[in-house]
């Protein structure tokens, strides 16, 4: 019997986790830890699997790799830039499998169909053919100003990140309410391999000129000489124009407009310049913000500003998705119930709630040779 498991990832922002067993494969979606420091999908009941495929490299979707030996430590599926952010003493090269940023492809012998999610660098959606279709979003955003979405195709069984539940404005609106507020000086605390080049590019086209930190200026650097197709030439031409204005060297000022990582404050130049905030910097942070962190704790304090930066889709954004693939079994990963109220009504008995779903008869024989 053909059926998607929910290892981890519903009912709240929980780690990625999902378990896919069909034609006679297994195969695991992702394998996350975190957000939320230490949180690890349980992985007792899992039993070895054929491939770990991996959406994109944030912690809550690659942070408990480190648990695969519980799994057969099988093959590990993924563009070659979410491999690129990954350690070679967490994921050995003997155990790597690239895919394309978009295309055909294959898993463990099962065909796949992968497409941009327009959430990171090296970010995607996987399409699995048979079963009336099961289509894995890990996190998505249709609204990137650098990243393109490639909207994917038609599936009987959706995944899809609804992290901001129904929450609708839109990141052209966001974007200059942070302009505003940054203007007189700011540190933009972001992710590693995450909304840093974009912010950049978005401000700079509002007249606001911003200095990323170290780590942020090599991710721009790649994204500038990416031909792989995960960015168009427009946007490669516009980063490496940005590069090309910036000094070398910063001497760092709370007058300045600092896009720097970690997203939370816990490392990098983030870090360093908390422990200088007496001088004047003032913090801004546009993401999840975990307990106990230092933004959340500045946050708490009434310390710093949290403003949101679209990474994660839209209320209207999910139904649009949902209403394209023409889902009929539809589980919204990472967000809490009492966040998707409008979306649950508008789901109604689409939306499933079991940890266990089943998917349907496969008719197309030639899907069936492994069962």
């Amino acid at each position: 019997m053909a059926k998607l498991t929910v290892v981890s990832g519903q009912g709240g922002k929980l780690p990625a986790a999902f378990l896919l067993e069909m034609h006679g494969r297994r195969i695991l979606l992702d394998l996350g830890e975190g957000p939320q420091p230490g949180v690890k999908p349980a992985l007792s009941d899992v039993g070895p699997v054929d491939a770990i495929c991996l959406s994109h490299a944030h912690i809550d979707h690659v942070g408990s790799l480190d648990l695969a030996g519980q799994l057969g430590n099988p093959p590990v599926y993924a563009t070659d830039r979410t491999f690129s952010q990954i350690s070679e003493a967490v994921l050995p090269l003997e155990r790597r499998r690239e895919l394309p940023v978009s295309g055909e492809a294959e898993i463990a012998g099962l065909p796949v169909i992968v497409g941009r999610n327009g959430h990171a660098p090296g970010g995607i959606w996987l399409h699995f053919a048979g079963h009336g279709g099961v289509l894995y979003m890990g996190d998505w955003s249709a609204e990137s100003l650098l990243l393109p979405f490639d909207w994917p195709p038609a599936a009987g069984c959706l995944v899809t990140d609804a992290s901001y539940g129904d929450f609708e404005e839109s990141l052209s609106s966001q974007v200059e309410t942070i302009a505003a507020f940054a203007a007189a000086g700011a540190v933009l605390c972001v992710p590693a391999g995450g909304r840093g080049p974009e912010m950049m590019l978005a401000l700079s086209g509002l007249g606001l000129k911003a200095t990323p930190c170290p780590v942020v200026r090599q991710e721009m650097e790649r994204l500038a000489g990416d031909d792989s197709g995960m960015i168009d030439a427009e946007s490669r031409a516009g980063i490496a124009a940005l590069l090309q204005s910036m000094p070398t060297r910063n001497e760092w000022s709370p007058t300045q407009v600092i896009v720097a990582t970690e997203a939370n404050a816990e490392t990098g130049l983030a870090a360093q310049l908390l422990r200088r905030r007496a001088e004047g910097f003032r913090f801004l942070f546009s993401g999840h913000v975990p307990t106990q962190t230092p933004a959340w704790e500045m946050l708490q304090r009434d310390e710093a500003r949290w403003l949101r930066w679209n990474v994660h889709p839209r209320l209207q954004d999910t139904m649009d998705l949902v209403t394209r693939t023409g889902a009929e079994k539809v589980v919204a990963a990472f967000v809490r119930p009492e966040e998707m109220l409008r979306l649950r009504q508008w789901l109604g008995a689409r939306l499933y709630l079991e940890r266990i779903i089943s998917l349907p008869v496969d008719r197309d024989q030639s899907l069936k040779a492994a069962e």
